[in-house]
């Protein structure tokens, strides 16, 4: 968050491109900090519930991320770049919540550390006799200790799912950055809107992100989490393929079922990642954590380079198939059945 917070100086002060770009370096350092260790922290605060404190631990980013268009309509927008210094307040905020959190996290990481020094993992029988670690025994951050992939699933299945998985956040996020990058441009070159107006309909498409985010844990938890991720990827493609030819107002209409229903896949797809992988959830984290971060930049980047040689419309045209990735769905293993 200190990393945050001076970026956000930066930033209301940059009076060059180089100096917004070093400002927005700054911000996005912060955040691939965070992430991966907030997400360890969710997991051992989940109590079992692991998509439900995935979900939870999101929203507040995707929440975040809605607003974001929202207040530089209303605020940076009307009265200037140097309003961005009203924002540092919300950083100095989170540092004060994380010092708190991280005391908590401290705690029982030692609590669990004292537990876990006497006597070595319990062995239960694994298929053919084979002994496996006890998923009861656990390491400090609530991880499962000695197996480094998942004790009834061959290695080669694992890499596989965890390839298909890799594709979908791809498909998911070049999807994202199109709409997250581009849909007020679209907007203001399709319909003639306004700015504002165009911020207005992207605040509704993200506000709809953030609420997806928070279905996908909890019915992960009671449903499995392959079916989220099946409904989530392709579940959408029909109203990514729709999109294209719709009005404003049925556009604005689609836009938030595909908020919705794109945004309860990520969720479900760490937590599987994590159950496949266990005892790396912080690895695994950081993996699809950035690997989202970048396939958003690198398809803003692609897709802005695309838009210039064709047009915006184009690329709402060509983005909209992404989602038929979602097929590949049907090559995951059944890790909770397992």
């Amino acid at each position: 968050m200190c990393f945050t917070l001076v970026g956000l100086i930066l930033l209301s002060q940059a009076a060059s491109f180089a100096l917004v770009l070093v400002s927005v370096a700054l911000v996005g350092v912060g955040s691939s900090i965070f992430h991966p260790e907030a997400s360890r922290l969710a997991y051992l605060a989940s109590g079992g519930r692991r998509g439900m404190a995935q979900s939870l631990f999101q929203v507040g980013g995707n929440a975040g991320s809605s607003l974001g268009p929202l207040l530089a309509a209303q605020i940076i927008a009307p009265y200037g770049q140097s309003r961005i210094l009203w924002f540092c307040l919300a950083a100095l905020l989170a540092i004060g919540v994380l010092i708190q959190t991280g005391g908590w996290y401290s705690r029982n990481l030692d609590r669990r550390r004292k537990k876990s020094a006497g006597p070595g993992p319990a062995i239960v029988p694994g298929p053919a006799g084979a002994a496996i670690p006890d998923p009861a025994a656990t390491h400090p951050d609530g991880t499962i200790p000695a197996a480094s992939l998942h004790p009834f699933i061959p290695r080669r299945k694992v890499f596989l799912a965890l390839t298909i998985l890799l594709v979908l956040i791809f498909s998911k996020y070049f999807y994202m950055a199109s709409m997250s990058s581009y849909y007020t441009f679209y907007l203001m070159d399709k319909f003639h809107v306004s700015v504002q107006n165009s911020q207005m309909h992207l605040f509704l498409f993200l506000f709809s992100v953030a609420a997806g985010t928070l279905i996908g844990g909890p019915v992960g938890d009671r449903i499995g989490r392959k079916y989220v991720i099946w409904f989530s990827i392709l579940g959408v493609a029909p109203f990514t393929l729709l999109l294209p030819y719709m009005d404003l107002f049925w556009t604005s209409v689609l836009t938030v079922f595909i908020g919705v229903i794109l945004a309860s896949a990520f969720s479900a797809i760490l937590v599987y990642a994590q159950e496949l992988v266990p005892g790396k959830v912080g690895m695994i984290a950081g993996l699809f954590f950035g690997l989202a971060f970048g396939m958003g930049g690198i398809g803003a980047a692609v897709l802005g380079k695309l838009a210039d040689h064709t047009s915006i419309q184009y690329v709402f045209h060509l983005c909209a198939f992404l989602p038929l990735l979602g097929l590949l769905t049907g090559f995951l293993p059944e890790v909770e059945k397992k």
